[in-house]
């Protein structure tokens, strides 16, 4: 049977493969500086500090540019981008993990919380990830959504984030009440996506589900505003931003709920036309 031409693929794929490329983007974005910032603070002592931001600038690129193309525009190629942030994310995540390792003591507590963090190149991995199941989705030559997979790699994503930040918070002794939301909310929103995966068919549609995505993403963007808060409380303040940027509360890490939201989202529409009779 021959492939579906570009031009009559569904509205709904062109739709799914635009959200998947902005969650790409926004996860991008969230490690480009997040990784500028504390590799800049490490005196990029490793010329592999400089691989992280190499994959999240041409990721964030791409991922920019395929969000506003049109349905016709979208090529039907892993773009080799996403698949460099893939690779350098692992790398990094043996990296960080090979830093704790070697420090005294290794693996406790202390090295922990203040050596490499162990999850933090996971990111992006998953924004190279995300980007190459837009791809997948822009594809004319595909016919195979695999939403179960794209539910359970969004839902992979927000309970790896959110055990993240519950170690940063844990290390802060949770001394704001709102240090609890990103380790109680998103938890559940990942929950949520594997239920919707491994629910029959006839149980996908879920107003629960989509609504959750939506409180998950806001608190991305709420995030900011906490730890821009989290930074003013230091000793001299924005005035002081050179040194409280780095050792305050990262401020680009919470807008990584909100891209893993997006993908949620979009993972249950595609779930949902799956299903669709």
């Amino acid at each position: 049977m021959p492939a579906t031409p570009p031009d009559c693929q569904p509205d709904w794929r062109h739709q799914a493969s635009r959200m998947f490329h902005g969650a790409s983007a926004v996860l991008a974005t969230s490690v480009l500086a997040d990784s500028g910032l504390e590799h800049y603070r490490g005196q990029f002592s490793n010329p592999g500090m400089f691989a992280s931001l190499l994959g999240a600038g041409m990721t964030l690129a791409v991922a920019s540019r395929r969000v506003f193309e049109s349905r016709d525009a979208l090529p039907g190629r892993r773009h080799r981008a996403y698949q460099w942030a893939l690779l350098a994310g692992l790398a990094g995540t043996g990296f960080h993990f090979y830093n704790v390792g070697r420090r005294l003591g290794g693996f406790n507590w202390g090295n922990v919380f203040y050596g490499a963090p162990l999850g933090a190149p996971s990111a992006l991995a998953l924004a190279g990830l995300i980007g190459l199941a837009a791809d997948k989705l822009a594809d004319p030559d595909e016919r195979e959504t695999a939403g179960r997979l794209l539910c359970a790699l969004a839902g992979a994503g927000l309970a790896g984030t959110s055990a993240e930040a519950g170690l940063l918070h844990f290390r802060g002794a949770f001394h704001n009440p709102f240090m609890w939301v990103p380790v109680s909310v998103p938890p559940i929103g990942a929950a949520l996506l594997g239920a919707a995966a491994i629910a029959p068919p006839a149980a996908r549609r879920s107003r629960l589900s989509r609504a959750w995505m939506a409180l998950t993403g806001t608190l991305g963007l709420a995030g900011v505003g906490f730890h821009a808060f989290g930074v003013a409380r230091r000793m001299g303040g924005w005035r002081n931003w050179t040194q409280n940027l780095q050792a305050g509360p990262p401020l680009p890490a919470p807008p990584a709920f909100s891209a893993l939201a997006l993908a949620g989202y979009a993972a249950l529409q595609v779930l949902e036309r799956e299903s669709a009779p």
